[in-house]
């Protein structure tokens, strides 16, 4: 059965993209030198995909915090709150009662999924998975970006990504 591990590779993805492998192998690289006194064959190997939001904006931070910019996860969902009382009820039996509330976010709305500071610049990445697409409130985030004089960009995969980067920056 597969685990939720990180080194393995995700179900029904047979063929990483040239983008990844890059990725892969200089974060290697980093963990060799980071670690020089360890042998690298007992290292374990860093292993990056972009099969859902979670690995995709793991494998775009790490890629440019390696690349030497500053980059972040930015959360919008709000915070849970538990209301949930447990009590035994007079035949000894456990019960739960009440539920858990979601308090919205202090965040602006629409916000994109990255924000980095890429030579300087301000940059806001929005991740889109399959058939994901831009909400109102993102498309009016997108607009005051660009208007400040910062750079927004919309990527569905990490080849995406990383073409764009090296088009927009590596010059």
């Amino acid at each position: 059965m597969r685990t939720n591990n990180p080194y393995t590779p995700p179900l029904g993805r047979t063929k990483k993209s040239p983008a990844l492998k890059e990725l892969d192998r200089i974060a290697n690289i980093a963990d060799r030198e980071k670690h020089p006194n360890i042998d690298p064959r007992f290292l374990a190997p860093r292993l990056f995909y972009d099969n859902n939001t979670g690995r995709f904006t793991t494998a775009v931070v790490e890629f440019l915090r390696l690349s030497g910019h500053q980059a972040e996860r930015i959360h919008t969902t709000g915070r849970p709150i538990d209301r949930r009382k447990t009590f035994t009820d007079v035949l000894g039996n456990r019960r739960q009662i009440g539920r858990i509330e979601w308090v919205p976010t202090t965040g602006t709305r629409g916000s994109a999924d990255i924000s980095a500071t890429i030579y300087g610049a301000s940059v806001k990445i929005e991740l889109k998975i399959g058939r994901d697409k831009q909400s109102e409130a993102q498309k009016n985030y997108q607009r005051a970006v660009e208007t400040a004089g910062g750079y927004y960009v919309i990527v569905h995969t990490f080849q995406e990504f990383f073409d764009w980067y090296h088009k927009t920056f590596e010059q």
